[in-house]
């Protein structure tokens, strides 16, 4: 089929059209007076500092100021203040997760990406049902219990066909293996197909803006395709609340443009969701632009690790209760320096091609022509040791979403803190699930260790034992145990 008549089917089986009420948040003219005007002005960061620690989301303009931070002295006061923002809110625990993907044919023609409709040499490939349980299963025996499902925009992947895929993986269960939590990473829907694909059971649905800068966007994203409409993405969040979603994620591809523009571009959008929804995103992404299959790019704004450092801070203090996510784009030594700094979710032994899952690394060259560049290729075992030696509880927790504590809700619990009493606790039981399904020796030893310690933290001794009692549970065989 031309890409063109693709295009025409993919915008007639969306019924492309803007919610009614759809506006544009994003005013560049505003977002670069911020930048080339705000000056490093210590006296005014450091009450910025102050409020950020009682837990405060900041104004765009609070967030300009702390993107003039130049001096080393006020860095490490800036590094200082989100570490200790992120202890306060999630504690030690990091969410792990495995992306999963579906299919690579696609309409688009995004000239960072290589699934790009004008890349000729790409193989294009779509799961089977059976090649798709295939998958799930490897996972299943590798210990994760959270997947995100990624697809690309073409008429075939239709809000049905995402739901059924939803199903099947919910549905595969091996040993003690199973999903919990299937997330979804895929085109901008109408209304109508995000309350299909949320019907299925689906945790976050994620959308990336790439940038928020319009002439960047359009520069990047020339069509032919749906997604050369920059308000049509941009308001895509939107359309999912009005789907029935409460738990979606945003996020911008750094590298592209400004890194400063895009993370008040960010800060935007999680204030107009705020605002109009009562609810802010779940999560926000931040990967930086990597090599890719196919891909000559000249990209004059890359982003340094120093940068990214500082711009993980920086979002971590701006919207303390929203998740941050740090892919396995970025390379261990990179993941290593960051992470403490406000993310809270991060993936691992991840692979990128389609049916990756079930080849050795490597192997297949077909295989190998992947999205983008994967930096970190620890195994799942290699990354929650990793973990285990910062200090860090890996958590596969699904509680919240599978009792309701989502959208509003999860604010309740969360924004006065209460969110601990569940976080650490349900961190804490699904290691020990890991620890004895799928845990080398030495991940083991770790992990237990870990767990007799976090246990003497809890003060509340009913809560204490309550745990204990679980966890012992889990070492007889019992799973799936929650608060």
């Amino acid at each position: 089929m031309h890409i063109k008549t693709l295009t025409h089917t993919i915008l007639t089986m969306n019924n492309y059209e803007l919610t009614k009420d759809a506006v544009d948040f994003i005013n560049d003219d505003k977002l670069h007076s911020l930048i080339n005007n705000t000056v490093e002005d210590k006296a005014r960061i450091r009450e910025i500092f102050q409020k950020s620690k009682s837990k405060q989301a900041l104004t765009v303009e609070e967030t300009a100021q702390l993107l003039a931070i130049k001096s080393p002295e006020l860095l490490e006061e800036l590094y200082e203040t989100a570490r200790e923002l992120k202890r306060s809110i999630y504690g030690n625990r990091i969410v792990l997760f495995a992306p999963l993907y579906i299919g690579n044919y696609c309409i688009n023609n995004c000239q960072y990406c290589g699934f790009r409709s004008s890349l000729s040499a790409a193989v294009r490939r779509t799961l089977s049902e059976q090649e798709l349980v295939a998958e799930v299963a490897s996972l299943e025996k590798e210990g994760h219990k959270r997947l995100i499902l990624v697809y690309g925009e073409h008429p075939r992947y239709t809000p049905e066909y995402i739901a059924q895929t939803v199903k099947t993986c919910y549905n595969v269960k091996v040993g003690n293996g199973e999903i919990r939590r299937v997330n979804i990473n895929a085109a901008p829907l109408s209304i109508e197909g995000f309350r299909t694909v949320k019907e299925a059971g689906i945790g976050t649905f994620q959308v990336f803006q790439e940038t928020y800068h319009k002439e960047t966007y359009k520069k990047f994203h020339p069509g032919p395709g749906i997604k050369s409409d920059y308000m049509w993405r941009l308001n895509a969040m939107d359309r999912a609340f009005e789907g029935g979603h409460d738990d979606v994620g945003i996020g911008a591809l750094f590298g592209l443009y400004d890194w400063r523009f895009e993370v008040l571009g960010l800060v935007e959008h999680a204030h107009h969701l705020q605002d109009r929804y009562g609810v802010g995103p779940h999560t926000i992404s931040f990967p930086r632009v990597q090599p890719a299959y196919g891909l000559d790019l000249h990209l004059p704004y890359q982003v340094t690790d120093e940068q990214f450092k500082q711009l993980v801070a920086i979002l971590r203090m701006a919207v303390p209760y929203t998740g941050l996510i740090m892919t396995a784009r970025e390379t261990a030594e990179v993941r290593d320096a960051v992470i403490e700094f406000g993310v809270s979710q991060i993936d691992a032994g991840t692979r990128l091609e389609i049916g990756g899952y079930q080849e050795e690394r490597g192997k297949n060259q077909e295989l190998n022509r992947e999205q983008f560049k994967v930096g970190d290729q620890r195994e799942l075992d290699s990354v929650i040791q990793w973990l285990l030696t910062r200090g860090f509880i890996p958590s596969f927790c699904t509680s919240c979403y599978r009792v309701g504590r989502t959208g509003e809700h999860f604010m309740e619990y969360a924004i006065p803190g209460f969110i601990g009493r569940f976080c650490t606790p349900n961190a804490m039981l699904t290691l020990a699930e890991y620890i004895e399904d799928y845990s080398s020796d030495a991940t083991k030893k770790a992990g237990y260790e870990l767990i007799e310690r976090e246990l003497g933290y809890i003060k509340d001794e009913a809560k204490r034992a309550d745990v204990a009692a679980k966890l012992e549970l889990i070492k007889n065989g019992k799973r799936d145990l929650l608060f």
